[in-house]
């Protein structure tokens, strides 16, 4: 806003370099400008201030689409003056002389005037279309119709208002309409989302299927080379027992022909000593076949002394005693018959 300063009989104003002050003095503009500063006598002179800046005006507002269903549309224009003259001809921007404060609200009435276009045009193209319509077709096609008609519209131009640019935040029904709307939606990102979930959950019992083929597959090599490996541990262990058999029976048959070659070098010197032995008592029953029996006697008494350490008892019978002297008498008269 405008600065004043009261100097008694004069005043002095200063606006900022965004507004545009205007001075009318009897009637006619007598200054002019934006951001300017001069002094001015309060009874002579009507002081008007119009801002030059961009200024932003939201909007939120309900319109009816083509299904008689409420609709809330909400944005931001933004907006100039192009012409600060010829806004001040048609909206009041005077200021108080002494506050430098506007006497009326032109900003709001610039925005009332703004924001009921911009939901003329909106209720025009909504009406057009159902509700689920328009939310297929977005905020693309009414925010373009909206700044075409801002744009285009005579009576801004008139005014000395230019549209700097539009943007629609939002376009939504009523809460209950919108969740309805959502509901098919919802349940077909659902649909796919549980697809997903099954095609994911398909895909993990696919490949835990080839995992489990794959674990057997190499159990059933392992299974097939134990096997092999049993069967060669068995080829093995025969071929072990045969060479151990096949050592044994060597070893077997040469224990045996050295056993046979013993035995009958064994039986060869037994046979050899037996044979001496037989000659030798067959030599010695040839002696004692010719011997007479009291000499046979007398050899059987001395084998039998020579047995017997101690002879308690010996009784010798006239059986035994008496052809023995008979014997011995005959032998010695044979002598002397000799010897004569």
């Amino acid at each position: 806003m405008a600065v004043i300063h009261d100097y008694v009989l004069c005043r002095h104003v200063r606006a900022e370099s965004t507004n545009h002050l205007l001075a009318y003095k009897n009637g006619r503009l007598k200054r002019s400008g934006r951001g300017i500063a001069f002094w001015f006598m309060p009874l002579a002179t009507s002081l008007a201030e119009v801002p030059v800046d961009d200024r932003e005006l939201s909007f939120i507002f309900h319109v009816r689409s083509a299904d008689f269903q409420d609709v809330t549309v909400q944005g931001l224009i933004v907006y100039r003056v192009s012409s600060p003259e010829t806004l001040s001809e048609r909206v009041d921007f005077s200021l108080d002389p002494r506050k430098g404060q506007y006497l009326k609200q032109p900003l709001q009435q610039l925005g009332v005037m703004l924001t009921e276009l911009a939901q003329q045009l909106a209720q025009q193209y909504v009406s057009r279309f159902p509700v689920r319509g328009l939310m297929e077709r977005g905020l693309g096609d009414l925010r373009q119709q909206m700044d075409d008609g801002l744009s285009g519209d005579d009576s801004l131009t008139a005014m000395g208002l230019s549209l700097v640019s539009l943007r629609i935040s939002s376009i939504k029904p009523a809460a209950d309409l919108e969740k309805a709307l959502e509901m098919p939606t919802r349940e077909a990102i659902q649909q796919q989302a549980d697809e997903a979930r099954f095609q994911r959950r398909a895909l993990a019992v696919e490949k835990e299927r080839a995992i489990r083929e794959n674990e057997l597959q190499n159990e059933i090599e392992l299974a097939r080379r134990e096997e092999t490996l049993i069967e060669q541990r068995g080829q093995n262990e025969r071929r072990r027992m045969t060479e151990d058999a096949e050592a044994q029976r060597i070893a077997t048959e040469a224990g045996a022909a050295r056993t046979r070659l013993e035995a009958d070098a064994q039986a060869a010197a037994i046979e050899t000593v037996e044979s001496a032995q037989v000659t030798q008592e067959r030599a010695r029953i040839d002696i004692y076949r010719d011997l007479p029996a009291s000499v046979m006697a007398g050899l059987a008494a001395r084998e039998l002394a020579g047995k017997l350490h101690t002879i308690e008892h010996l009784n010798i019978s006239p059986e035994l005693l008496g052809p023995s002297l008979l014997r011995l008498v005959q032998a010695g008269t044979d002598k002397l018959e000799d010897a004569s």
